[in-house]
This record gives structure tokens, C-alpha cells and sequence, in this order.
């Protein structure tokens, strides 16, 4: 780093790709506020409670009186088009500090 001029941008690249999965800022860059803490153990435990239920509802012995109705795990919205695709819509770095800026 040279004296008064910040981290050099490959410094700062290399930290932010470092970042865990859970962070606001890779929450920020993923869509929405709403993944903030959901990385893939938190994905991976929903669908395992998801599953369990499923299983629990296909495989009672409800009597007489139908299979009681389980909620799935609430989750953050669905990923767009985009996303899905496997690219993801370029956010600035001028966008994430208006949301962090934001929660002032």
C-alpha cells in the first residue's frame, strides 16, 4: 500500500472474493438485503427440513382425517432469469455504498 492512496484495487478485489457467503456485501451483490445469512449451510438446511416433512407427510398413518398441511421453510425470493442462467447483472460499486448508505 503507498502512503496516502488506499489499497491498491487488486488488494480490494481479492478481499471482497474472500468475503463468506453469509456477508452483507455479497447479499447486496446477489440481489437483495433479504439473503443477508444465507449461505449454502442455511440453503442446504432448509431443503433438508423441506425433505423431512415431505417424507413425514408421504409416509404417516393419518387415520381417517387427511395429512396434515406442512409450510415449507421460508426462504429469500427466487433468483432472476439471470441469475439462473448463471450470470449475474453487474452492480457497481457506486450502487452497494447507495445501500449500505441507505441503512443509515
Amino acid at each position: 500500500m503507498i502512503a496516502g492512496r488506499g489499497p491498491s484495487p487488486v488488494l480490494v478485489l481479492a478481499l471482497v472474493q474472500r468475503l463468506p457467503d453469509t456477508s452483507l456485501t455479497v447479499a447486496l451483490a446477489s440481489g437483495d438485503r433479504q439473503h443477508f445469512g444465507w449461505g449454502q449451510d442455511r440453503h442446504l438446511a432448509a431443503d433438508l427440513f423441506d425433505a423431512i416433512n415431505a417424507n413425514t407427510r408421504a409416509t404417516g398413518q393419518w387415520g381417517k382425517g387427511k395429512a396434515p398441511k406442512i409450510p415449507p421453510f421460508k426462504r429469500p425470493s427466487a433468483k432472476s432469469a439471470a441469475q439462473k442462467a448463471g450470470t449475474r447483472p453487474a452492480v457497481s460499486v457506486a450502487s452497494l455504498y447507495q445501500q449500505f448508505a441507505a441503512r443509515r
